[in-house]
């Protein structure tokens, strides 16, 4: 395996690149750039300041994806799931340090924890609610096991007539951390390891978006107040659970986008990130960092339907959040091209506006990047894996090993 610390020189990434790679592939396919994925680690590395970086495996969403980023990038250290269903299965095929960055009060998927915390496996659940630790507990006496929990700490700011962040936890300051946390101290099937505060409207929210520098200087404006509000937020809730006697294995915060701002937190211990890995178009425009498209998916040229147009087979992936173009795939390589408004990316074909001096032949393929990372693999059986021009592996995502806990 490659390591992070040697990332390969810098190729040209054009579209008789991937054109060539993708030689003879049935399409449409999705892949994987190996070269750009290493180069994005070395940078998240870089970027991390000397914290260890857990991986965010719902931006991933392969198994094998998910060990060749732990192989190579020797900070990376553990997995933050989205899923308690999730983390189970992946304990079960060797992956440890789990924390789950969502709560559930499922009995089916708490059991199936349970059975590999019997197993020696570390998986950590999380909670912001007195019910949540109350039906886990239950689960966790009935199974005989006692049960990490990690609180989820509300990071949003409240500025007037705005709330800038997302609606997550109602754990906000030390008062509500420190009643949640002596409930949980005092069942018995439960324990309290961690807390998680995810700064979500520093991490992933661009902020140099090209022709909108009105909008890039307010979000910047808003995220410098937030940040000082909110790091201060995390390390006073800190200070005040291990003062009340509180141990905490670990404080986790950020994202690919607030890597800068979140290490200025002293009482943080890890650092979180996923999408700056396959680098979707939703991160494409961050002041402070730059990242390598390594992950796309290529649809087949079916119909040239009438000048500067091409129509391609499939392509309606269209990415979870508010509805708006930033959710669309855009058409990538070869440069020139784009979706037409009033049809957009279809289920089952996307006609494309060209300025190509003529059109592909049919069957050749059109290139796209998602605008999101791991949601593209809930299209896709397998990703095919390009390194140094040509297709060097394929490997299955969540969905092409039966998988689908959402």
């Amino acid at each position: 395996m490659r390591s992070v610390e040697n990332p390969p020189p810098p190729t040209v990434r054009d579209y008789a690149y991937y054109r060539e790679a993708l030689a003879g592939v049935q399409l449409p396919a999705a892949f994987i750039d190996l070269d750009a994925l290493i180069a994005n680690l070395q940078r998240l590395g870089n970027r991390a300041g000397g914290l260890p970086v857990r991986l965010v495996t719902k931006s991933i969403r392969s198994v094998e994806m998910l060990r060749t980023i732990m192989a190579a990038g020797p900070f990376m250290q553990g997995l933050l799931c989205y899923c308690a269903a999730e983390a189970a299965w992946l304990a079960g095929l060797g992956f440890d340090d789990i924390v789950v960055a969502y709560p559930t009060v499922d009995e089916r998927s708490l059991v199936k924890v349970a059975c590999q915390l019997r197993r020696g496996r570390s998986i950590t659940l999380m909670v912001d609610n007195p019910a949540q630790v109350q039906a886990i507990n239950e689960i966790a006496m009935t199974e005989g096991v006692v049960m990490p929990l990690a609180i989820d700490l509300d990071m949003s700011s409240v500025f007037p007539g705005l709330y800038f962040g997302v609606h997550r936890s109602p754990i906000n300051d030390v008062a509500s951390a420190l009643g949640l946390a002596a409930n949980i101290a005092s069942r018995q099937s439960v324990v309290l390891r961690g807390l998680m505060g995810y700064e979500g409207q520093i991490a992933g929210l661009m902020d140099a978006v090209p022709g909108q520098a009105i909008r890039n200087g307010i979000i910047r404006f808003l995220k410098r107040r937030s940040i000082v509000e909110v790091n201060k937020r995390r390390e006073q809730v800190v200070q005040a659970l291990q003062k009340a006697g509180h141990t905490l294995q670990f404080v986790n915060g950020g994202g690919t986008g607030s890597f800068e701002s979140t290490r200025l937190d002293p009482s943080v211990t890890e650092l979180a990130a996923g999408s700056g890995l396959y680098a979707p178009t939703l991160f494409d425009h961050y002041q402070a960092f730059e990242l390598m498209p390594a992950a796309g998916f290529a649809l087949p040229v079916t119909r040239t339907q009438a000048p500067g147009v091409m129509v391609c087979s499939g392509g309606g992936y269209i990415a979870s959040g508010p509805a708006g173009k930033d959710r669309l795939p855009r058409p990538w390589l070869p440069s020139g091209c784009r979706l037409i408004d009033n049809e957009a990316a279809g289920e089952v074909q996307t006609p494309l506006l060209h300025t190509l001096a003529h059109a592909l032949n049919i069957g050749e393929p059109v290139l796209f990047r998602h605008a999101k990372a791991g949601e593209l693999c809930e299209r896709f059986d397998e990703l095919l894996v390009i390194s140094s021009g040509r297709v060097v592996n394929r490997v299955p995502t969540y969905r092409g090993e039966g998988k689908n806990f959402f």
